[in-house]
């Protein structure tokens, strides 16, 4: 199993950006996970990972709590299924990608920078891993 993460946009703050890809490595102990910038119509993420589950970031997705995201990971690892994330830009994500998402996921009810949004997931992530592996971390 893979985990791919990709955001929409240039990190403009970079100790947002440096909190995300500190938790991305981490994750990486535990899955290969990556963490990119992609854009609409440049890259089709869908194309690239055909059979991955694509979960896009959206404030009217479902909310999960961490260990509802752990046995989604879990679920994905047991099924051998790559899982790919994506956090929008400023004017969310384009609907057609809305329409072919697996599943639109809140992170909150609250607005946030996107920067931060990816900092959070990142962190989430690597949370579900270690409660699946049992890690101290999530205590």
């Amino acid at each position: 199993m893979k985990t791919f993460v990709y955001y929409v946009g240039k990190p403009k703050d970079a100790h947002a950006n440096a909190m995300a890809s500190d938790y991305i490595k981490r994750a990486d102990r535990y899955s290969k996970t990556t963490m990119a910038e992609t854009k609409p119509g440049r890259d089709d993420f869908f194309a690239k990972h055909p059979s991955a589950r694509k979960i896009l970031l959206d404030p009217a997705g479902k909310s999960m709590d961490s260990n509802a995201l752990a046995d989604l990971v879990g679920r994905a690892e047991m099924a051998g299924h790559d899982l790919v994330f994506v956090v929008g830009g400023h004017d969310g994500h384009p609907q057609e990608w809305k329409d072919r998402a697996d599943l639109l996921l809140s992170l909150s009810a609250m607005t946030m920078p996107h920067e931060l949004a990816r900092a959070v997931l990142a962190e989430q992530i690597y949370r579900a891993f270690t409660i699946l592996r049992g890690h101290p971390y999530p205590r």
